[in-house]
C-alpha cells in the first residue's frame, strides 16, 4: 500500500498516511486533528542489485545503453 507524506499548516506537523491508491487525493487529518493540510511529493530511493546479483550497467559505460542508447553520450 502506498505510502504519502503531508504537512499541517496548523501546527506544521509532517506525518506520513498508508492508503490505497483509490484514495490518494482524499482529505487527511493531521495526527492533532487540524483538517487543514498538503500533500507532500515523496522522494523514493531504491537501492539493492538487479536480480542474478548482477550490477545494472552504467551511463557511458559501453555497455550500449547509456542514456539515450549509448549513441549521443560522449
Amino acid at each position: 500500500m502506498p505510502r504519502y507524506d503531508y504537512r499541517c499548516h496548523s501546527c506544521g506537523a509532517t506525518f506520513e498516511l498508508n492508503r490505497p491508491m483509490s484514495q490518494a487525493n482524499a482529505p487527511a487529518v493531521c495526527p492533532a486533528g487540524h483538517e487543514d493540510v498538503t500533500k507532500l511529493m515523496s522522494m523514493v530511493a531504491v537501492t539493492g542489485s538487479a536480480a542474478g546479483g548482477g550490477a545494472a550497467p552504467q551511463a557511458g559505460g559501453g555497455g550500449g545503453g547509456g542514456c539515450c542508447g549509448g549513441g549521443c553520450c560522449g
